[in-house]
Order: structure tokens, then C-alpha cells, then sequence
């Protein structure tokens, strides 16, 4: 099933997105058979100011544990997070639900 895992960080708080994004990143590598979109949401000067993932996970339960073993999340950069189901109906510019 597809989710969206939107964060938005908590105000000024680059040095510590910064500080984490390597364990971050290596957190990532090791789910990264479950993505299909993941990435930093940007502020108009280009700064990282959240995150959206876009996964394909067996429930909501398994979302959940992903987003919250976040390395960003156990080290308190996010203000929220909000996990929602998805439907898929365009990929790689393709239709592919109705």
C-alpha cells in the first residue's frame, strides 16, 4: 500500500538537520527498497525545511515504525509529521489506476 510521510521541521533547526543527515542517509539506504519518491522540502531560499517520502509499505503500522525509527525524528528536528494512504495514479508519466 502507498503512503506520504510529510515533516516540517521545527523552526531553526538546520545545524541540527545537518548535523543528523548522514546517519539519516544511512537509514534510508537500508529501506530504500520501499520508496518511490523521498526527498527535502525546501524553503523559497532553498533550505531544507521538512521532508516527503512517498512509500510502498504492507500497512500503516509499518509506516509508522519506519518514520519513527527516522534518525531526523529520534533526534526531534520535526515540528509534525502526518502519514496519510495514497493512491497512485500516475507514475514515470504513465497512467496506471483509474
Amino acid at each position: 500500500m502507498h503512503f506520504t510521510i510529510q515533516c516540517v521541521d521545527k523552526p531553526d533547526s538546520l545545524e541540527l538537520r545537518l548535523a543528523t543527515r548522514p546517519k539519516h542517509l544511512e537509514y534510508l539506504n537500508a529501506h530504500k527498497e520501499a520508496f518511490l519518491l523521498v526527498g527535502p522540502v525546501l524553503d523559497g531560499e532553498g533550505k531544507p525545511r521538512g521532508s516527503l517520502y512517498v512509500v510502498d509499505m504492507p500497512d500503516r503500522a509499518a509506516v509508522e515504525a519506519f518514520a519513527s525509527g527516522d534518525p531526523y525524528a529520534q533526534a526531534g528536528l520535526f515540528e509534525s509529521m502526518v502519514i496519510r494512504p495514497m493512491r497512485v495514479v500516475f507514475k514515470d508519466g504513465q497512467q496506471v489506476a483509474g
